[in-house]
């Protein structure tokens, strides 16, 4: 084997997850302090394919005129702005005030609120549509905020889960730890706060594989789950429909 296995890139690095205790304080206070600049960097460091892919969420999820969208983990309200384009009426709900700030000085007309993605202040059976982009790996447990959009959703409502995921081939894991893995965090150190995109790479340990995280949407109570693999595999979007 010529290459080192990517696994091997940042072993010799300390970790920055933090512990389970203190995850959801860490990270809101992460997310607030790199928010002015979260916009610039996801574009550049995802060549923009970023915005290709919240288009799909949008559509797999079909939100039209009529449809009540919940932008969960909205962060600068990017899915919010595509959703309200579509003909939808947004809700964006996070947990970083900053973020939302940035939101609404990007003018996205939408009700933002800050709030945990476990205890959402919204009725039962009150939205069509939920969508949430590069969250789940943020959230410290994945089922119980699966739960709570399953409460929010009417029957028949639609879900979209946009997250980062690991390319199959040797070659592009290869390719995609070094970038991932290597230059995230080095811009991301130059023009941001480096310790931020540190984390953000290795929070992909956080994500359930494959099978698991489908177990999870399909027992939080959602029919035709399904995984869509996109850009070779470096994102996923995994959509399903309130039983």
């Amino acid at each position: 084997m010529l290459l080192p296995p990517p696994a091997d890139f940042l072993a010799s690095m300390p970790s920055v997850l933090p512990p389970e205790a203190e995850k959801a304080a860490r990270v809101r206070a992460m997310f607030d302090g790199i928010a002015a600049r979260y916009d610039a960097l996801n574009r550049w460091l995802s060549l923009r394919l970023d915005q290709a892919w919240r288009r799909r969420t949008i559509r797999e999820t079909d939100v039209g005129p009529g449809d009540v969208v919940l932008d969960l983990a909205c962060g600068t309200g990017d899915l919010s702005e595509l959703a309200q384009a579509a003909g939808g009426r947004v809700v964006g709900v996070d947990f970083a005030r900053n973020m939302l700030r940035v939101a609404a000085g990007r003018g996205v007309r939408a009700g933002l609120t800050q709030a945990d993605a476990t205890t959402l202040p919204l009725r039962s059976a009150s939205v069509s549509v939920v969508v949430c982009g590069f969250a789940l790996r943020n959230f410290v447990s994945v089922p119980e905020v699966l739960r709570e959009a399953a409460r929010v959703l009417v029957p028949g409502g639609r879900l979209g889960l946009l997250e980062v995921d690991t390319p199959r081939g040797e070659m592009l894991r290869w390719g995609h730890a070094v970038y991932f893995r290597c230059l995230v965090p080095l811009v991301g150190g130059w023009v941001s706060d480096g310790r931020a995109y540190r984390y953000l790479p290795e929070s992909v340990a956080y994500l359930p594989d494959e099978a698991a995280l489908l177990d999870m949407v399909d027992a939080a109570g959602f029919a035709r789950v399904t995984k869509h693999r996109l850009t070779l595999g470096v994102a996923q979007l995994v959509t399903g429909v309130r039983k």
